[in-house]
């Protein structure tokens, strides 16, 4: 009888969406240098991640991280069935990363007013306004069209975000013809309950619509989210490698859940998620040199659950003292 436990989650498909580096790269003080940049999106490739969002065509001013975001996007070795996004916030960002090649344009703005005022320093009326703008001319050249709704979950200064005031910005962005919708945990602040019932609310109501879950791992909660998102019928994530990242307005914060530790999770669960676990890390051990600094990933520093260590190097002599004393009992009894 096979008393192995199966999971209900065995061969679904899950869809894995880096942003590490874009989300990542973006917060780092280091320059990671443009060829470390392109070296690193096509190991991503390599590995299997379905989609990465490279970089953003933002102010150089702004993001100096991310100055080189034409050279990278148009130097990268596009693997087949790859989706390469680029983070766009306006109109002059737009026709760069189009003109760059990428195949999809992702527009961000805030469910939260205050955030959206703060963040962008524009309402949120004035920023869907410069955003349909941008999607009008993305969908006009053929190119598709993402929009992440930040504080889905939680905004650091309101508190809560109505779950209908979400789901009517989703629907604004529908409405104009956008081919997804990202919900992000910008500040860490989702549950999983929460997850699961904005989740299968946007599914009831666009079930067509690809939906992405976007969580961060502030409050050590990133992966019971996911989980939650799962069995609540999401199918795509995002997540950053080495869990680099974070955000100005959340004191504390940490980056989107770890790309590594996702999936490594996901793979002894039985998910599909179309990821070489190997690569993954050998990528990402690589972020340190990159960055600096350390980085969050517990995997890259333990392994996975069955790299083994060796015995210890006496283990011969420890192994026959124990044997002797056993030996020695059984003859005194």
């Amino acid at each position: 009888m096979n008393t192995s436990p199966v999971w209900h989650g065995a061969q679904k498909r899950i869809y894995m969406q880096e942003v590490g580096t874009r989300d990542g790269l973006q917060v780092e003080a280091a320059f990671v240098a443009t060829e470390d940049k392109i070296a690193l999106v096509n190991e991503l490739s390599d590995a299997g991640l379905s989609k990465i969002e490279v970089t953003a065509f933002v102010s150089p001013q702004a993001i100096p991280a991310l100055s080189d975001a034409e050279i990278v996007l148009r130097e990268i070795t596009r693997r087949p069935g790859v989706v390469y996004s680029a983070l766009v916030p306006n109109v002059r960002g737009a026709e760069r990363a189009i003109e760059a090649r990428a195949d999809e344009l992702n527009l961000v703005m805030s469910a939260s007013e205050t955030h959206n005022l703060a963040n962008l320093r524009m309402t949120r009326t004035q920023s869907f306004g410069g955003l349909a703008q941008v999607a009008q001319l993305a969908l006009s050249q053929g190119v598709a069209v993402n929009v992440s709704l930040s504080c889905s979950f939680g905004c650091p200064m309101e508190g809560d975000v109505p779950e209908a005031t979400v789901l009517a910005w989703a629907q604004r962005f529908v409405d104009l013809g956008a081919r997804g919708v990202t919900l992000c945990d910008t500040t860490g602040m989702a549950y999983p309950g929460q997850v699961a019932t904005l989740t299968q609310a946007f599914r009831q109501r666009w079930p067509d619509t690809e939906l992405t879950l976007h969580f961060h791992n502030t409050r050590g909660l990133g992966l019971a989210n996911v989980l939650a998102g799962i069995d609540a019928g999401a199918e795509r994530f995002d997540a950053s490698l080495g869990g680099i990242g974070g955000c100005p307005y959340a004191p504390g914060a940490t980056g989107n859940v770890c790309s590594e530790e996702m999936v490594h999770a996901l793979d002894l669960m039985g998910y599909d998620t179309g990821v070489d676990l190997t690569r993954l890390i050998t990528a990402a051990r690589r972020l340190p040199g990159l960055i600096g600094h350390d980085i969050p990933s517990q995997i890259t520093k333990a392994g996975r659950r069955l790299d083994l260590h060796p015995v210890p190097a006496d283990f011969d002599a420890i192994r026959d003292r124990a044997l002797a004393r056993d030996a020695a009992h059984k003859l005194s009894r």
